[in-house]
């Protein structure tokens, strides 16, 4: 399995982020990765990576779960995830005691999928791991959808981006 430690701000549609205690069962892992894929209502083919916390780069439930998206598994230093931390639905004082960043999960999605994106699924728990999915670029128009496929040069079409991109209207405050 690759792990890419790449540049995070080379963003794709849809991330999903998980992390784990050391041993967790790959199993329980790729349950809880079902679960949020069935909850942001994202097909398994329009998920670009799975991220997580370079302290889990070897982690075998991790390298499962991509293995089972058929994805890239990227990781990433606490230092990054901390940097999400402004973004993050479920901040924790006791992941950073442990890790160094406020969450694992919802930041490694977020930091994967670019300063663009959005929570889709906050943080969900099992026994002993987390799940989150990140992404989504909102759109008002197909201008912008084509503004973002060009941004893009990893997709193949603009046909292509435009079915994995969500769109929702904008809200003014």
């Amino acid at each position: 399995m690759h792990v890419n430690t790449g540049n995070p701000s080379v963003g794709a549609p849809f991330v999903l982020g998980l992390g784990c205690e050391r041993g967790t069962p790959s199993d329980e892992v790729i349950r809880l990765a079902e679960e949020a894929m069935a909850a942001a209502r994202i097909d398994r083919h329009a998920l670009a990576c799975v991220a997580s916390l370079d302290a889990r780069a070897q982690e075998p439930a991790m390298i499962a779960a991509a293995a089972h998206f058929s994805v890239p598994f990227r990781v990433f230093d606490a230092g990054t995830l901390e940097a999400e931390t402004a973004r993050l639905k479920n901040p924790s004082e006791i992941v950073f005691a442990l890790t160094g960043c406020h969450g694992v999960a919802e930041a490694a999605a977020l930091a994967a999928a670019g300063q663009a994106s959005s929570l889709i699924v906050p943080k969900i728990k099992s026994a002993n791991a987390t799940a989150a999915v990140a992404g989504g670029v909102f759109v008002e128009s197909i201008e912008d959808v084509a503004a973002v496929c060009e941004q893009n040069d990893s997709l193949s079409s603009q046909s292509h981006s435009a079915r994995m991109l969500r769109t929702a209207p904008r809200t003014k405050p």
